[in-house]
């Protein structure tokens, strides 16, 4: 089967130092997409953990509002399920940054490898998605 147009050769060969680059270029590839899931999953817990927060400092002081740890729900008072929802709401927000940390040093790797390849191969090679 030929890839390229007929009566067209490749006239550059793929030396193994160019292999691990393209290797590591799709495993970086795969791992930036799944911080970038994760990072739309934390996101989203993050929005609902600030609306129960706002929905639950509403409520009376001394009302007790069911609270989940783990598998099961746990009558707590209102102060103290504001206080836990403070700390799982830092506890996301250090993983978010985390995982925007992580991403954009992914980031960085993957525009190096970009052009280190597209140099070498030109138009033989498409990184794109």
């Amino acid at each position: 089967m030929e890839l390229l147009p007929e009566g067209q050769k490749n006239s550059v060969t793929v030396a193994y130092e160019d292999q691990q680059r393209i290797n590591e270029f799709s495993k970086l590839i795969m791992r930036k997409d799944a911080i970038d899931q994760e990072l739309t999953q934390q996101r989203t817990e993050k929005e609902y953990l600030d609306d129960v927060s706002l929905e639950i400092e509403l409520i009376d002081e001394d009302e007790k509002v069911q609270y989940k740890v783990g598998d099961v729900f746990v009558y707590l008072k209102q102060k103290e399920v504001v206080d836990k929802l403070t700390k799982d709401a830092s506890r996301i927000d250090e993983a978010i940054e985390k995982l925007e940390n992580d991403e954009a040093e992914l980031s960085s790797r993957i525009k190096d490898l970009k052009s280190i390849l597209y140099a070498k191969f030109g138009d033989n090679i498409n990184l794109e998605r």
